[in-house]
């Protein structure tokens, strides 16, 4: 039985990668006693044991764990920022050209950011195809529920006596260096990254990512747009949307709780935007963990995984 550590168990990412890993009983998840989980010598001492770790800390934290790391058959999985773009580490979105097959046989695997899973997914078979140019300059929109910023997010949105700021949709990355925007450019083949503008929203999990196209950026048009998308997503946890939501509204909230990811095109030629709609907590993080560590680890690529109708709390949830 194959063996997995979570370094780094405590986080939000760590949390629900553990909820995942204890129904299933194809694995054993090692654990460290909670006064030794920061111990160096024992976390040193499980990541060289593990078959599969993954890395649930903040970049430098993520990378002295790999550091520590002289087993060359174990295989990190890390979560961070960290590793994203760096050389030696497959980037772990097994969607794109040829990616899974780097998955299968890696040992170092960078999980991609949250806002970047669903602008690349977006981007990249586009700018494969030609249908918009590498020097294209974009911009993207992007709403996330508050469980993206980790635990003391969490705790703000969800006190009782939280600042009356939090019941409306707030902007940040204002100073347009995102820590997503390297891995955004590298992987779509795009030069430059857009013009990132991300907010949080007072509601628990769900992703809703929006990039506009206008004549200057493609001369496709949506049906043809759509028509890459088939080709590039033809079975998976990827999939194009067959339409809005009631009333032609899309609810950033309707992937919660599952580990799939919507992507569609609306509007008119010369004028329409690009959506990517999923769980920032599902294949936008943990779902995205579970799904590299079953490639690499030779299993069912969606074991453990949840997509199709599965809902839970996050679905269309105010904390």
């Amino acid at each position: 039985m194959k063996q997995i550590f979570i370094d780094g168990s405590a986080g939000t990412t760590g949390l629900r990668i553990r909820e995942r890993l204890a129904a299933r009983e194809d694995l054993e998840v090692l654990t460290l006693p909670e006064e030794r989980r920061k111990d160096p010598a024992a976390r040193a001492e499980m990541l060289n044991r593990a078959d599969v770790s993954f890395l649930c800390l903040p970049d430098a934290a993520a990378e002295e764990a790999a550091g520590m790391v002289k087993n060359p058959d174990a295989v990190l999985i890390d979560t961070s920022t960290a590793h994203r773009v760096a050389a030696g580490w497959v980037y772990g979105m097994a969607e794109l050209p040829g990616q899974r097959d780097r998955i299968r046989s890696a040992k170092r695997i960078a999980n991609p950011g949250c806002h970047a899973s669903g602008f690349i997914a977006l981007l990249a078979p586009l700018v494969a195809a030609g249908a918009v140019k590498p020097e294209a300059r974009l911009s993207c929109f992007s709403l996330t529920g508050y469980s993206g910023g980790g635990k003391k997010m969490i705790e703000a949105y969800e006190a009782p006596d939280r600042s009356p700021l939090y019941a409306a949709p707030r902007q940040y990355g204002l100073s347009q260096v995102h820590k997503h925007l390297p891995e955004m450019a590298a992987m779509t083949g795009l030069r430059e990254p857009p013009v990132f503008c991300p907010v949080v929203a007072p509601y628990y999990a769900g992703m809703e990512v929006t990039v506009p196209l206008t004549a200057a950026e493609t001369d496709a048009s949506p049906e043809e747009i759509r028509e890459i998308y088939r080709a590039a997503y033809p079975a998976g946890l990827i999939r194009v949307s067959d339409g809005a939501d009631e009333d032609g509204f899309l609810s950033a909230g309707a992937l919660a709780g599952r580990d799939d990811m919507e992507v569609g095109v609306f509007g008119r030629p010369g004028r329409m935007v690009l959506t990517a709609r999923f769980d920032n907590l599902g294949k936008g993080a943990s779902g995205a963990a579970i799904q590299n560590m079953n490639l690499v680890l030779g299993m069912p690529e969606t074991a453990g995984l949840a997509a199709g109708n599965a809902k839970n709390r996050e679905q269309g949830g105010n904390g």
